[in-house]
């Protein structure tokens, strides 16, 4: 490699001369020796002893996702490619394109060594059932679904094929937690592995009903309660919360309706089940508010009660032109 060799009391600034005029070769480490450093240069240049000499290259640390992908695929395709990913403990889920499936294997090695977690998944279909799962494809790093994912200093351990979990709602757990009173009680009506009861449980002291139909999340949810120091309590029921709630001898105060593709189908359940002065936090895939409030407005009328809409926001964007909607009502009997 072409060098500028100087004494080492110069090396420095003589450094920074080469690196002002553009002459410095950014892509090899200076050597140092007893006496001499030696200052990779692109160009011959005038006024300093120039020699040959064996170098190390530089580390090349890409900026982001894309530049890591960059000698691998066109620009186009880099183009094409989500670079967005869900990180959820130790694991990665991505979602490629269709046009770039015959690339996921080196798209999956590049997440690997990129987010430098220890799985990569890719997303084989949309959010599907009653237990709210989707296929996963393993692709690089090790095989192994299960981890603890941690949040506003939660613990939580799921298992990503057998149960739904979006680390973009962090905000919004928090954003529950801290509206909750102490001494509530709260219904979960759909809990999964119990973000919503876990986050709030731990920072107040609260009584907290916790249901889902997905009986593994319940498992889950049952060991979450384990790994975390809980301020309130929580008490968990695996099965549909239309037959659950049968036999609840009580109202609650506050309702979480977290599964946004069906949670208008239980507005009639939850008016039923809250308290006078109590507040519903219902979630929806939207367009707009709209929708929304007057599903909660109409759920209201029908069982004589009001509604006064305290809080409407978009959450999250699910695709162009749709949000994951959230609506907070507190309901009082006429």
């Amino acid at each position: 490699m072409k060098c500028v060799k100087v004494p080492l009391r110069e090396l420095n600034d003589t450094r920074i001369k080469l690196m002002e005029i553009g002459k410095m070769n950014m892509e090899y480490r200076i050597k140092a020796e007893a006496d001499f450093g030696y200052i990779p240069i692109n160009d011959d240049i005038e006024g300093y002893e120039i020699v040959d000499i064996e170098l190390e290259a530089m580390k090349r640390v890409p900026h982001n996702f894309s530049e890591l992908l960059e000698d691998e695929l066109t620009s186009e395709e880099i183009e094409d490619l989500r670079t967005s990913f869900d990180t959820i403990g130790d694991i990665v889920i991505l979602e490629i394109p269709d046009n770039l499936q015959d690339k996921k294997q080196t798209i999956g090695d590049a997440a690997l060594k990129f987010t430098k977690r220890r799985s990569i998944y890719m997303k084989k279909s949309a959010i599907k059932g009653t237990t709210r799962v989707r296929d996963l494809e393993f692709l690089s790093g090790i095989d192994d679904p299960i981890t603890i994912h941690k949040e506003h200093g939660a613990r939580l351990k799921l298992n990503v094929r057998d149960m739904y979990f979006s680390p973009r709602l962090a905000t919004e757990r928090k954003r529950v937690m801290q509206s909750v009173e102490e001494g509530e009680k709260i219904l979960d009506m759909f809990c999964g592995i119990g973000p919503f009861p876990i986050v709030i449980a731990r920072n107040k002291d609260v009584d907290i009903t916790a249901v889902d139909i997905n009986g593994e999340a319940i498992r889950y949810l049952d060991e979450n309660i384990k790994l975390n120091k809980l301020k309130g309590s929580i008490k968990t029921y695996a099965g549909d919360i239309a037959e659950v709630s049968k036999g609840f001898k009580c109202k609650f105060d506050r309702m979480i309706m977290n599964l946004p593709g069906l949670a208008y189908t239980f507005l009639d359940l939850a008016v039923d089940l809250i308290e006078d002065g109590g507040t519903i936090n219902y979630y929806e895939f939207s367009d707009s508010y709209e929708q929304g409030i007057k599903r909660l407005e109409t759920a209201c009328e029908k069982k004589n009660k009001k509604v006064e809409i305290t809080n409407a926001r978009k959450v999250k964007s699910t695709s162009p032109g749709e949000w994951h909607v959230a609506i907070d009502g507190k309901v009082s009997d006429e």
